[in-house]
């Protein structure tokens, strides 16, 4: 009776050791908490995601380029008078419709620097409205060069500039959609107005 006593309080002591051995040991689940919370390589989901965001940003770049307007050379009759680098330019509207789509051509041809989309340009300029056949801006009627950049013009601007050079001038026609549409900041331009600019291009910044 006695062996069996000893026997069955061996068996408890061994039983409680399992047990104890068994809470102290980590199970799997608890393992992989520890390994996602800590710094190191992000885990796949994380990966996955960034993947995802990067072929987002990839087809939004795609949309971006693949809206940028067709240009086209003015027509030989349309130019105005290629005049002379440092006086204010003569500017012929030309009669009948305007195009619909962005117009540019050098009078006259730089020979510095061409400009980029993402230049901070000084020009001297003066702009018509096609409708009206008057000027509605000018920096040579404020006797001075007007400096910006060409993210923050009109798009016929910021598109019909690049690739032009310092010394150079060059005319554009500018179809409402890459202009002001149908709200014009000022009553000298119509609604839905075609826009005529000759621009001389001073420096890039």
């Amino acid at each position: 009776m006695k062996t069996k006593r000893v026997r069955l309080l061996a068996l408890t002591a061994l039983l409680a050791i399992l047990v104890s051995a068994c809470s102290s040991t980590p199970t799997q689940s608890e393992s992989s908490g520890t390994a996602a919370n800590s710094e190191g390589p992000p885990a796949p989901a994380t990966s996955s995601t960034l993947g995802s965001t990067t072929t987002s940003v990839v087809s939004t770049t795609a949309a971006v380029s693949s809206q940028t307007s067709q240009i086209a050379p003015i027509p030989p009759s349309w130019l105005s008078p290629v005049g002379k680098i440092g006086t204010e330019p003569t500017v012929v509207v030309p009669s009948g419709s305007p195009p619909t789509q962005l117009e540019s051509s050098d009078l006259i041809v730089g020979s510095g620097p061409a400009v980029t989309a993402s230049d901070t340009v000084t020009v001297q300029y003066i702009g018509y409205s096609w409708t009206y056949r008057q000027p509605f801006d000018s920096s040579w009627s404020r006797g001075q060069p007007a400096t910006f950049g060409l993210s923050q013009v009109i798009k016929g601007w910021s598109e019909g500039l690049v690739g032009m050079q310092v010394g150079g001038r060059r005319e554009l026609i500018i179809p409402p959609s890459l202009g002001y549409g149908a709200s014009p900041p000022t009553t000298k331009i119509a609604s839905n107005d075609t826009l005529i600019f000759i621009v001389d291009l001073v420096k890039i910044d």
